[in-house]
């Protein structure tokens, strides 16, 4: 290579650059935005062989971006770097959707805040426990999550929940958890501590708007399905 010539994948870079600004990121292919991401995490040499590694081992985009850091590193070729810039995405995601609800009324958002649930916790592989905290408004004033758990089951106590709650002086909750199975159908044991939750809140005035649990292809309300 004669020393005025540039890398070949130079080239490339600059054309995937110029067709994102020119014609909109809808215009990449998955492993083309995997291999954007990769860019800053791997300065030098092709990024292309990597990007359709991780399609192939994860199936799609979303898989690639919803996979866990152990599971990223399976791959060859992939270290802390190419980690970092592909999970540093799903959190960017989540906080954009999160900004959707924060400080509104979230019972007159409920798509967005349904929407905010999915790409929070929608294709995690290990189940978790979220209280969203509500003001007398019912805008929300916090979202934290309370509990991670194993593949199908979080441990939920509702004196640690109502503790919570009045520390932020809520006036009302949500509890959103998900089923790394799939299926969002709600168990007995979701049933049982919804009720729990329920009961201590009201002793206390607070009120329990909803349950919600999240699969990867739907949710399910307890309210919608007359369980609250």
């Amino acid at each position: 290579m004669g020393a005025d010539k540039a890398p070949h994948y130079l080239g490339h870079r600059e054309r995937l650059r110029r067709r994102l600004l020119d014609r909109g990121a809808e215009s990449l292919a998955d492993h083309e935005i995997i291999e954007y991401l990769l860019f800053g995490a791997r300065p030098r040499g092709d990024t292309k062989p990597l990007a359709k590694a991780l399609i192939a081992r994860f199936g799609n985009l979303a898989g690639v971006l919803s996979a866990s850091p152990r599971e990223l590193a399976t791959v060859d070729g992939v270290g802390d770097a190419t980690i970092a810039a592909l999970k540093i995405v799903p959190e960017a995601a989540r906080r954009m959707a999160l900004e959707e609800i924060m400080d509104r009324p979230v019972l007159s958002s409920w798509d967005q805040l349904l929407a905010y649930c999915r790409i929070a916790m929608g294709r995690e592989k290990i189940e978790q426990f979220r209280l969203l905290f509500l003001d007398s408004k019912n805008r929300l004033i916090a979202d934290e999550m309370q509990q991670r758990g194993t593949v199908d089951h979080t441990p939920v106590y509702p004196r640690e929940v109502i503790k919570r709650a009045l520390e932020l002086e809520a006036s009302a909750l949500i509890m959103v958890h998900n089923h790394p199975s799939g299926d969002p159908t709600p168990s007995k044991a979701d049933i049982a501590i919804t009720r729990q939750v329920r009961t201590a809140a009201g002793e206390l005035g607070i009120s329990l708007h909803d349950h919600i649990v999240i699969g990867r292809s739907g949710h399910n309300s307890f309210k919608s399905l007359g369980l609250l």
